[in-house]
């Protein structure tokens, strides 16, 4: 009876730990504007040339099927909202091959900036390990949204909305 209890407790504690992780889990912390991407095109983009913004910052992987799965929403979204204010990019994580996220997304033709962080500088200041893993910031550059794994595009639509609206 004992160790069906400590099971329980250690499964229900291991659901808790997942939920808190995937659904939002909202920090209070601004980002350096300092802190930044390269996108595949060699441009240099700081977040602090997107202040004043919402702004999503999608990590992934060529080798990741739900980011890929993921990649088409993203885009829709990018293109419904781009026109008011919001910037987003594809950052591919410091494992992948460079070669290969230059040609995937030269064959998808993904409407957003692609990043490389070879270095892994973007994704250690966020302390982003798994992929597909989302970060939204708000127009100060705080963070105000996590997602690890595919985001509920309903719920992060609803959210871009109302960052738009208050910015």
């Amino acid at each position: 009876m004992r160790g069906r209890l400590v099971r329980l407790l250690a499964a229900a504690g291991l659901l808790a730990a997942v939920i808190w992780l995937g659904y939002g889990h909202l920090e209070s912390r601004s980002l350096s504007p300092a802190l930044g991407f390269t996108t595949i095109n060699g441009q240099r983009v700081n977040l602090g040339d997107w202040r004043g913004h919402p702004v999503l910052l999608a990590f992934w992987a060529s080798n990741c099927r739900v980011c890929l799965e993921e990649m088409p929403e993203l885009a829709a979204m990018f293109r419904d909202y781009q026109g008011q204010g919001l910037r987003l990019a594809a950052v591919a994580m410091p494992y992948d091959v460079p070669s290969r996220v230059v040609s995937l997304a030269g064959r998808e033709g993904w409407p957003f900036p692609v990043a490389l962080d070879p270095l892994g500088e973007l994704a250690r200041a966020l302390g982003v390990e798994l992929v597909p893993n989302c970060y939204l910031l708000d127009g100060d550059g705080a963070i105000v949204a996590t997602h690890l794994g595919k985001p509920d595009f309903r719920e992060l639509r609803g959210t871009i909305g109302k960052l738009l609206r208050e910015g």
